[in-house]
């Protein structure tokens, strides 16, 4: 297959929590893509549903949650109709997970190498021996020094950025065509979020691994993806290549962002930053999610909610401000199809 050969498609994505205090939209009909080889970034603020998407393509949704709507389809298979002994399979396998804190995904009363270990010889059916060689090319693939003894250690034992390395090395100990990252830079120090970065980039590259990663972070993004999607309010307000969204946003919660964004090169008395806060997921406003902090915000935005539209060829937007340029495009697409 191509590098361009659909892996993941997400189809209105609908996760929702029930709670005593209502039906909590986590999620709420997002939709995208993975090709194979690509790296795509998730940007948003807390609340805004990254986390949810991915334990949602996961499966590992517990209750009071729930996923609702929509389709998981890994090469054509969906996922949401699968049943958890069938879902086990692939998870781990085909779409492996790095979790934000690793001290609270490893155990802690079981060695570094068992956890490993135990991954392998469950999903590939290797021996022990067997499985204890690979656990340990693994640890040295990401930059462990003296890996035998990081093999017999516990988590405890090791600093921040080894135990993300052991989570890397776990993610990746059955060759998983999808690798999605959790905020794998949170908490580490910048010379250790730099190695981070660099050796996903590297796997990806030498395994052919897809990369979906969820971050807060801009730099990152900047640095790591290909494609990115902007998420708000449980929904996908922007999702366009990296170059695109830092040279031209267009939805005014991803220029926001951006602008909050401190850069070595400008001199700000004071950082600029989005007015107002995260609506709770519990009360959302009707209409555009984001009106409420807005400085664009019209009549319709309090009570209409736009959809997600092709503003140019890869570029989707959901903004009422932008009815012109999905016109236009819709027009373009309609003459280059009569032209056919």
């Amino acid at each position: 297959m191509t590098k361009e050969s659909k892996l993941l498609e997400v189809k209105n994505l609908k996760t929702h929590f029930f709670t005593e205090a209502g039906v909590i939209p986590a999620v709420d009909g997002v939709s995208f893509e993975l090709n194979e080889g690509e790296l795509v970034g998730i940007v948003g603020e807390s609340g805004s549903g990254k986390s949810v998407t991915s334990l949602s393509v996961m499966g590992l949704i517990e209750e009071p949650g729930k996923i609702v709507n929509g389709e998981i389809l890994y090469r054509g298979q969906d996922l949401t109709k699968l049943r958890e002994n069938d879902m086990r399979k692939i998870r781990g396998n085909d779409i492996a997970m790095i979790f934000q804190e690793p001290l609270t995904s490893l155990n802690p009363v079981l060695t570094v190498g068992f956890q490993i270990s135990e991954a392998i010889r469950i999903h590939q059916q290797l021996g022990k021996d067997e499985a204890r060689k690979k656990s340990i090319e693994l640890l040295e693939r990401v930059r462990i020094p003296r890996a035998e003894k990081v093999y017999n250690s516990y988590p405890h034992l090791l600093s921040g950025g080894m135990r993300q390395r052991v989570m890397i090395a776990m993610a990746l100990s059955c060759n998983p065509k999808i690798l999605i990252a959790d905020e794998p830079t949170t908490a580490l120090d910048v010379t250790i979020q730099a190695q981070i970065i660099e050796l996903l980039m590297d796997l990806s590259r030498d395994f052919g691994t897809a990369i979906v990663l969820i971050t807060h972070d801009l730099g990152v993004i900047a640095e790591m993806v290909d494609r990115v999607i902007v998420m708000y309010g449980g929904k996908v307000v922007e999702q366009t290549d990296v170059m695109t969204l830092f040279q031209d946003p267009q939805h005014p919660y991803t220029q926001g962002l951006l602008n909050s964004t401190p850069r070595i090169h400008e001199l700000r008395d004071e950082l600029i930053s989005i007015k107002g806060n995260v609506p709770s997921p519990d009360k959302m406003p009707s209409g555009c999610k984001f009106h409420t902090r807005c400085e664009f915000a019209m009549d319709k935005c309090l009570s209409l909610e736009p959809s997600l539209e092709l503003i140019n060829e890869g570029h989707q937007v959901r903004c009422w401000l932008h009815d012109e340029k999905v016109n236009n495009y819709n027009k373009r697409i309609k003459e280059s199809e009569e032209v056919k």
